[in-house]
């Protein structure tokens, strides 16, 4: 899962690019709304951490504009405005979250976990795709009940992609939702993943079709809905 974050205090970011790294994420960081709104149009994230107080603009034109073209990435606003009518603001406008500064670092990862699983339209922690469930927090899969051992790599790869469920993902995509930990990651490195994952999931009624020269979609097996 890929974050964005939004924050031109290069310290906080570093300092959050880093816990949501370890965490799992890939997180992307940027210290404007320029440069903020330009990512937007040429990458895909699951979630966006924004600052309002940024150089050329106020944040909340990021979620202006987010909403205006009925993108449905969820906000999580991070700032030191604490006064009710900035909190009002901001969620009216469309963001999901706000938490005034200063944050624990185990807290951020808690909230993007909590609207990320909130996006993806699941109730708790864990959701099921035919007889696959996914536990995200606890990174794990199982089938019909029993535990499928799958590495981190391919535990990645899986979650991604049943986020996405439906949807084509790209070679490119997959490299970068899980980059955070494998910064070298080739393309033929992904196709051996996904085979990996396809023969440990054989018989859940879910598929990983190739879309050719495009990339992947999983989706439930014909007859399995």
């Amino acid at each position: 899962m890929r974050i964005l974050i939004v924050e031109d205090d290069k310290t906080m970011a570093q300092a959050m690019a880093q816990s949501l790294t370890h965490a799992g994420f890939a997180a992307d960081v940027v210290g404007n709304v320029a440069d903020a709104l330009h990512a937007l149009s040429v990458e895909n994230f699951d979630a966006l951490v924004l600052d309002l107080g940024l150089p050329d603009r106020d944040g909340y034109e990021i979620v202006r504009h987010l909403r205006r073209r009925n993108l449905s990435i969820p906000v999580l606003i991070l700032t030191a405005r604490d006064a009710v009518e900035d909190r009002v603001q901001g969620l009216n406008l469309g963001a999901d979250d706000y938490v005034v500064k200063p944050i624990a670092m185990a807290e951020l990862q808690a909230r993007v976990r909590a609207l990320i699983r909130r996006s993806s339209g699941t109730s708790g922690p864990c959701f099921r795709i035919a007889k696959l469930e996914l536990d995200p927090l606890g990174k794990r899969v199982s089938l019909d009940g029993q535990s499928l051992d799958l590495s981190a790599r391919e535990w990645s790869v899986l979650e991604y992609l049943a986020m996405h469920s439906r949807r084509i993902i790209s070679k490119e995509q997959l490299i970068q939702a899980i980059t955070a930990w494998d910064k070298d990651l080739s393309a033929n490195a992904i196709e051996a993943y996904v085979h990996r994952v396809r023969v440990k999931i054989e018989g859940s009624g879910v598929v990983i079709r190739t879309v050719r020269g495009l990339g992947y979609m999983l989706e439930e097996a014909d007859g399995v809905r």
